[in-house]
C-alpha cells in the first residue's frame, strides 16, 4: 500500500499525509490486531441528521395583520382637500337669505332682499411619523427575502391613515376639529322605540331579534318611525326629502347582524328597508359601537347637489427627504386633517342604544 501511495505521489503530485498505516493494511493483515466483530469508537458526537433550517420552508409572501377598514369617507361619500400644510384655520361661509315683500305701488319703494353671512371656523391638525432602517438590518432581513424598507414604509402609511380615519370619526381634542360622531352641531340622538308586543319592554335590537314573530318589524320600525321620522322632522319641509332620496344608514358591525332578522313572511329587515327606501345604502364601521351603546345614523347624502358632510385633509401624505446617517437611514412622513366637515347637521338623524 505504501508503495502504491508513493507511486501516486511521484507521478501525480497527490500526497496522502497522516494516513494511518494500520488502516492501509488489508482486513486479513489487521485481523490479529482488531477484533473482527467490533466497531471502532466515534470521536465525533452522534449525528442527528442535517441542520433543521435546511428543511424549513420560508413563505416569500408576507402576511399582513388585519386592521379595521377605514370607513368614514365611505359613509359620508366624499373626501376633499382644504388648503395645504401651512393652513391652520379654515372659514366656511354659511349664508342665509332674508327679505320682505310689500304691496305694489307705482311710486312705492318698499320691499327688500338681503343675506346674512356667518363664518364657521375649523382648525387643522398636522401629525407625523418616523421610519428608519440600517444597512445590516436590511441585509439580514434580505436573507429571508423580506423587503424591509418597503415594509416599514407601508407600516408608516397604514399608521397615518388609521389615525386620519379616527379624526374623521372623532376629530382632535382641544381643537375646533370634529368628527362624524361628535360634532357639537349634530342633533341629539333619540332612543329606540320600546317594543311591548311580548308583554315586556324590548329596547335593543338584540332583545327584539329574540321575538321570532315581531322582531323584524320592531327593528324596522326603529329605522322608519324612529330615525326617518326624526330626519323628516329636523328637515321640517325646508329641503326636499322623501323615501326615494339617496340616504346612508350607518351602524356598527354588531348592529348589522340584526338586519338579517326575518318576519313571519321570511322577509329580512334589510329586504323590507330596500322596498321602502330604494336608494338607501347600509354601511358598517366599528366606531359606531360606543361606550354608551350601539349608535345608528341615518344620513341624507346630498340635497340640491350639496353633500351633507365631507371628510377633509390638508395633506394626504407628505414624504419628507431621506436622512442619511453613517450606516442607517430615516424618513419623516406627515399628514393633516380637518376631521369631518358637516355642512348640514339637520340632515343627520341619530339613534343611540340599539
Amino acid at each position: 500500500m505504501d508503495r502504491h501511495l508513493q507511486a501516486v505521489s511521484d507521478k501525480y503530485g497527490i500526497v496522502f499525509e497522516g494516513v494511518d498505516a494500520q488502516l492501509q493494511r488489508t482486513e486479513t493483515e489487521r485481523g490479529g490486531l482488531l477484533a473482527q466483530d467490533a466497531q471502532p469508537e466515534l470521536v465525533t458526537v452522534s449525528s442527528s441528521g442535517i441542520p433543521a433550517f435546511l428543511s424549513t420552508y420560508i413563505e416569500p409572501t408576507a402576511i399582513d395583520i388585519l386592521v379595521a377598514p377605514q370607513k368614514a369617507t365611505t359613509i359620508v361619500g366624499e373626501e376633499t382637500k382644504k388648503g395645504d400644510w401651512t393652513t391652520e384655520t379654515a372659514m366656511f361661509p354659511v349664508v342665509e337669505h332674508t327679505g320682505m315683500v310689500s304691496s305694489y305701488g307705482d311710486y312705492s319703494e318698499t320691499g327688500m332682499s338681503n343675506a346674512n353671512v356667518n363664518w364657521v371656523q375649523r382648525q387643522s391638525y398636522t401629525y407625523q411619523i418616523f421610519t428608519g432602517w440600517g444597512e445590516r438590518e436590511l441585509d439580514r432581513m434580505g436573507l429571508a427575502r423580506v423587503d424591509w424598507a418597503n415594509q416599514k414604509r407601508k407600516s408608516a402609511y397604514s399608521t397615518l391613515n388609521i389615525f386620519q380615519n379616527l379624526t374623521y370619526f372623532f376629530g382632535v381634542a382641544g381643537l375646533a376639529n370634529y368628527g362624524l360622531l361628535n360634532d357639537p352641531s349634530l342633533p341629539a340622538p333619540i332612543a329606540p322605540i320600546a317594543d311591548t308586543s311580548t308583554g315586556t319592554s324590548l329596547v335593543t335590537w338584540k332583545q327584539k331579534a329574540t321575538d321570532l314573530e315581531n322582531g323584524a318589524v320592531a327593528i324596522y320600525n326603529d329605522i322608519v318611525f324612529g330615525l326617518y321620522t326624526q330626519l323628516v322632522t329636523q328637515a321640517n319641509g325646508i329641503v326636499e326629502l322623501d323615501m326615494n332620496s339617496p340616504m346612508t344608514l350607518a351602524m356598527s358591525n354588531v348592529s348589522q347582524m340584526y338586519m338579517t332578522t326575518t318576519n313571519k313572511y321570511n322577509k329580512s329587515v334589510r329586504e323590507l328597508l330596500k322596498e321602502s327606501f330604494p336608494n338607501l345604502k347600509i354601511e358598517v364601521a366599528v366606531q359606531y359601537a360606543t361606550s354608551s351603546g350601539n349608535l345608528v345614523q341615518l344620513i341624507a347624502d346630498e340635497i340640491s347637489g350639496v353633500r351633507t358632510a365631507t371628510t377633509a385633509f390638508t395633506e394626504k401624505l407628505r414624504a419628507h427627504r431621506i436622512v442619511y446617517e453613517s450606516s442607517s437611514f430615516k424618513q419623516k412622513m406627515s399628514q393633516g386633517t380637518w376631521g369631518t366637515i358637516i355642512k348640514r347637521p339637520l340632515l343627520i338623524a341619530q339613534m343611540l342604544g340599539v
